[in-house]
């Protein structure tokens, strides 16, 4: 249970203009106290821009910007007590781990004494004992992201604010921090926004997501809600990997839309017979699943999540057949229909 009441975060009509460009249309959400929300969305679509104006980095074009009810569109960094951990980890080389750490509570005039403690409990967290002396050049990627973390948290702000931390590590450390992450937030029950274009990151650290699109939201809700029940097309195929498969046309219109969406797992596949005819174009055996690339002239190409196989020939032909119950139903604009 939550018990953290700091860190509520409330946008009112925010926009952001560059010159004549609006790049924040007028924009409407409420973050509660020790919420994981997450923006994600394609390259440009303002979500780095939305997180510097929440931690005054970058200013407000119009609206206004609430932390704890009160009216900080016009504050400083320094004043909101927000704590912003960056893609490229911005630690000072020259100093060590232990002073990287210490160099936020020295400006912000902590006594010495309070910034022992608050060190040593950074360092217990993060399990950085074994490289306090050591400078940033001498870490890991790994461990540089884990001091920057050390860094933001060592103040104790209102909230956290990570912009796309983990895009510069590999995949398995990226797996990793992903899990530090999340652990971290459940110990320290504070409020924590994160970007990224990283569709899994937003579905395996979110509270909630948001999810933008050229300046706007498309949607906001759980991984769940989102995955299960996206709003219009442009959510049911950035969220999710593989994508959604499409469907127009008359084979679309059977079910009373102008386009209909399904998942690959949502497919069921057979040699002899099924709703549609498609031709294996592709497939790849990933251990515990398997993913099948196929194609048919009029409706287009499918990709089918199923179990492992030698089965499947490339060229061969099968036979698809979607669960009803799983058909997404979109109008002509994209927007989701009510199921049938």
């Amino acid at each position: 249970m939550k018990k953290n009441l700091k860190g509520q975060i409330e946008l009112s009509q925010v926009e952001k203009w560059f010159d004549n460009i609006l790049v924040i249309k007028p924009m409407d959400l409420r973050v509660t106290a020790a919420e994981f929300l997450v923006f994600v969305g394609p390259s440009g679509c303002g979500k780095s821009t939305l997180l510097r104006m929440i931690a005054g980095l970058e200013p407000v074009s119009a609206g206004t910007i609430l932390i704890d009810g009160q009216d900080m569109t016009s504050w400083s960094p320094a004043q909101r007590n927000l704590s912003m951990v960056f893609q490229n980890y911005a630690l000072y080389p020259h100093m060590t781990v232990k002073q990287n750490l210490a160099f936020p509570l020295q400006m912000a005039k902590t006594p010495i004494e309070e910034q022992k403690h608050l060190i040593q409990d950074v360092i217990n967290i993060l399990d950085l004992q074994l490289f306090i002396d050591r400078k940033p050049a001498q870490l890991s990627g790994g461990q540089r992201q884990r001091v920057a973390i050390g860094r933001a948290i060592v103040r104790k702000p209102r909230a956290f604010l990570f912009d796309e931390p983990l895009s510069s590590l590999d995949a398995e450390l990226r797996v990793n921090m992903r899990l530090e992450i999340a652990n971290l937030h459940r110990q320290l029950d504070t409020t924590t926004i994160y970007v990224t274009h990283d569709q899994i990151e937003a579905m395996t650290l979110a509270d909630r997501i948001v999810v933008l699109n050229n300046g706007e939201i498309e949607q906001v809700g759980t991984p769940d809600d989102i995955y299960q029940n996206p709003v219009n097309t442009f959510v049911a195929s950035f969220i999710g990997s593989p994508k959604m498969n499409f469907i127009d046309g008359d084979a679309a219109s059977e079910f009373e839309a102008e386009r209909i969406g399904i998942r690959p797992e949502h497919l069921e596949i057979n040699k002899e017979k099924g709703k549609w005819s498609m031709e294996i174009l592709h497939y790849e055996n990933l251990g515990a699943e398997s993913y099948i690339y196929l194609s048919n002239k009029t409706i287009g190409s499918f990709t089918v999540r199923c179990e492992p196989s030698s089965n499947w020939e490339i060229g061969n032909s099968v036979y698809i057949t979607p669960q009803l119950v799983h058909v997404h139903r979109f109008d002509k604009s994209g927007k989701r229909l009510n199921k049938q």
